[in-house]
Formats: structure tokens, C-alpha cells, sequence
């Protein structure tokens, strides 16, 4: 880790000629043009979506530094373009939005795009859907300049709620342009995330192996893992089994496990057995080769993926052997939910609801037994139902009123017992799909 630290400090002194803590002089950072340092921060964000996690600390300090230089500067530093890209991209990297705001007011020489600004204050600001096809007709009329992979980018952040399938056009030219940066790291996560929501599934597995070839150490990788993870469990028809050991063959054993045991788990709650059966058995392997610790938490999402299945006794073993204090808070409502189940299918049904129930009497029923009845005293039939009674004994019984009334209580108290433990079933799942 000092190692990497001390790398990107020289590195980032001698290629670019920016300060870090420590390494020059506080004239040499005024000194130094607003570009260069605009570099420096490219040079750091695109170290740690490559996955040096050394680089953090040094993008917070060098977005601290750039914005105090850009409200300190001088207005004839921005009659160089250069600087004037440096600011708009540094808005767009994660940069203060009141300091674009600041430079705007002084822009008395119109060195800044009235129009680029104009867009990205209101996107900066969360009212980018106001301005949604004049962000993107800018982002096409700058894609050969600096600060187009990153309006590109923006632009497709913003169209992504009114058309993904032209937002997926914009990110592939923040990507295509701008070649493993952070560009396009963010542009292939969040093109699989419009996949995963609109059921693109092949775009969605082309944009996830991509990923997984170039920004598998990125800190954003565990988020790319659930949007992964998201596709396969929603659109498990339409995905082939050997489509998710290609995509995460990329991966070593520790990071393929984990995806595994994200799948089982979603697949579980979502009731999907047969791919949670399979993730688990993928991540078991794993596990088993790898002779860690995994086991029991891997037969425990396997067991809740199997409570539905004629497996149950097995399940419920698997289930029962993980702790529940070794279960973080969300697993352990999928336990209490995945025992209150099995309880429920494994009861034995009470005596009286096996018996035949009530069937509830309409009005007009009522009304037609009652015309029924007055006709037979008569000593005649009722033209609407006649030869209905036919074959019953003549010294039928009725049945008794009370044993009736006893076994409709027994009934109504199963109904309602069963009905109170499944909506708590629900309330659980309900709370952890949240």
C-alpha cells in the first residue's frame, strides 16, 4: 500500500507537475495551470476504478484543491479553453455544483458556453429532465472535444428516465470515447442497470462481461455485482446457465462465490428454487475447492431456495444449523420467514377443517326455497323447481344445526390463524426486499 502511495506521488509530481501533500511547494501549486491539475484528478479517478484503492484519499484532496484554485483564479486564466474544459469537467467529476455557479457570475467575457453551463447547472442541481434534449443535442455537438465523453455521460444519466434505449446510445459514446477511465466504468454499470430494468437481457450480458474484463477491482464493483445479480434473477427464463459461468469466469473463485451467494439469496426470496438451487451449488463448489468457512452459509441459502420443493425435511435441517447470530439482520428475516413457512406447510390440519364447509346463502336462493316450501304444504310443485328433491329419503333428517355451527367456527378460526402467519410471513419478506 505505501508502495502505491509513493508511485502516484512521484507519478503525479513528475508527469503532471501536481502537488500532493507533502511533495512541493505551496508556489508551485499556484503556479500550475488549472488543466494540468484537471489531468491529475483524471490520472486518480481512472488508478481507482482500475482498482488502487490508494487513490481515494488522493481524489479528495485534489478536488479540494482544484476547486479552491478555480475560485481564486484570476478571469484571464479562462481566455485558455483548456481551463475552461478543466472546470466544466471538474463540475462533472464530483466537484462542488456552487463553484460552477460562482465562475458563471464572473464570466463577464463570455469565455464559458452560456448553453453547456446553463444544462449543467440545472443537472447539477437535479432538474436535468427540464433540459433532457438540449443536454443531449449539446453532448452530440461536442463529442469530439474534452468534455464530451463526460456530457455524453450526463446526458445519458438524464435521458435514462425517459428513454433508455437512447440513453444506452449516449453512454456508448462516453465509453467509446474515453477508453478505461472512470467514463466508462460508469458508463458500461449504469448501461446494465437500464438492461436489468428493461429486460435487455443479451445487451445486459454483453455490457456485464465487458465490465467484468476491465473493472473487476473497481470500488464500485459491488454494485455492479447486485445489477448482475438483478438481471439473472429477474429474467432467468431468457438467460442460459452457461451465460452466467462466462460472465463471471472473469472472476477469481472468492469474487464468483460472492456473486453465487448474492443470486441464491434474491433467487430464494423471489421464490425461483431452481436458480437459487443451482447458485448455491455453484458457490458450494467454489466453497468446497476453496476449503473456507462458506459451507453453512451457502447450505443455508440453498435450504430457503428448497422449503418449496419436496426436499422440505433437508431444507429445514439446512436452515436450522446456521445460527442466527452469525446471520447479519436481513438474513435473519429470511430465516424467521423461511421456518414460519416450513411450520406452516409441515402442520397437521386441524380435524374440523376437514370437514365440508357452509356454502353462504344467496338472497334469491333463500327466496326460492322459501316459495319451494309453501308450494310442497300446498300439495303441489313450484314450476321452477320441480323434480329438484327427487330421489331424497322421505325420512331424511336435516342435520343438526348446532354440529353445523360448530364445524363453520372451526373452519373460520383455521382460516383466520393461517391468514394472520402468512401476512406476518409477508410483512418479512416485504421488509427485506426493501
Amino acid at each position: 500500500m505505501v508502495r502505491k502511495q509513493r508511485r502516484h506521488h512521484l507519478a503525479l509530481t513528475l508527469t503532471f507537475g501536481i502537488l500532493v501533500p507533502g511533495a512541493a511547494s505551496a508556489e508551485g501549486q499556484d503556479n500550475l495551470p488549472l488543466y494540468k491539475m484537471l489531468r491529475s484528478l483524471e490520472f486518480v479517478q481512472d488508478s481507482m476504478v482500475a482498482g488502487d484503492s490508494s487513490a481515494g484519499e488522493m481524489q479528495r484532496f485534489l478536488l479540494a484543491t482544484i476547486d479552491d484554485r478555480l475560485r481564486n483564479a484570476d478571469k484571464s486564466v479562462f481566455e485558455d479553453g483548456r481551463n475552461v474544459d478543466a472546470a466544466l469537467i471538474y463540475a462533472m467529476s464530483g466537484g462542488n455544483p456552487e463553484t460552477l455557479e460562482y465562475l458563471m457570475s464572473r464570466d463577464v467575457n463570455g469565455n464559458f458556453d452560456n448553453r453547456v453551463a446553463d444544462v449543467l447547472r440545472k443537472y447539477l442541481n437535479g432538474k436535468g429532465l427540464l433540459v433532457v434534449n438540449t443536454l443531449a443535442d449539446i453532448a452530440r455537438e461536442y463529442r469530439d472535444k474534452p468534455i464530451g465523453p463526460y456530457l455524453s455521460l450526463v446526458a445519458g444519466n438524464v435521458m435514462s428516465g425517459k428513454n433508455p434505449k437512447a440513453a444506452l446510445k449516449l453512454y456508448d459514446w462516453a465509453r467509446l470515447m474515453a477508453p478505461g477511465t472512470i467514463v466508462e466504468e460508469s458508463a458500461l454499470r449504469r448501461s446494465l442497470a437500464l438492461c436489468a430494468d428493461a429486460g435487455m437481457v443479451p445487451m445486459g450480458l454483453d455490457y456485464a462481461q465487458r465490465y467484468t474484463r476491465r473493472f473487476l477491482h473497481s470500488p464500485y464493483a459491488s454494485q455492479f455485482a447486485d445489477l448482475f445479480v438483478q438481471l439473472v434473477v429477474d429474467h432467468d427464463s431468457d438467460i442460459k446457465q452457461q451465460d452466467i459461468i462466462d460472465t463471471l469466469s472473469f472472476m477469481d473463485p472468492p469474487r464468483q462465490r460472492e456473486i453465487y451467494l448474492r443470486m441464491a439469496r434474491r433467487a430464494a426470496i423471489a421464490g425461483k428454487s431452481d436458480l437459487a438451487t443451482l447458485a448455491a451449488s455453484r458457490a458450494q463448489a467454489i466453497s468446497a475447492g476453496g476449503g473456507d468457512a462458506f459451507g453453512a452459509l451457502v447450505n443455508f441459502y440453498g435450504g430457503v431456495a428448497a422449503i418449496s420443493t419436496p426436499e422440505l425435511k433437508s431444507a429445514i435441517s439446512d436452515v436450522d444449523q446456521m445460527p442466527a447470530g452469525e446471520l447479519n439482520v436481513r438474513d435473519r428475516a429470511l430465516r424467521d420467514a423461511a421456518k414460519a413457512v416450513a411450520q406452516e406447510i409441515m402442520r397437521t390440519p386441524d380435524a374440523a377443517s376437514l370437514g365440508q364447509g357452509s356454502v353462504p346463502t344467496l338472497s334469491n336462493q333463500q327466496n326460492t326455497e322459501h316459495d319451494a316450501a309453501v308450494t310442497n304444504q300446498a300439495g303441489g310443485q313450484s314450476p321452477g323447481t320441480a323434480g329438484v328433491e327427487q330421489g331424497a329419503p322421505a325420512d331424511a333428517a336435516p342435520a343438526p344445526e348446532g354440529g353445523r355451527q360448530e364445524a363453520d367456527s372451526s373452519f373460520n378460526a383455521f382460516v383466520t390463524t393461517s391468514r394472520s402467519k402468512l401476512d406476518a410471513i409477508d410483512g418479512l419478506l416485504k421488509q427485506e426486499s426493501h
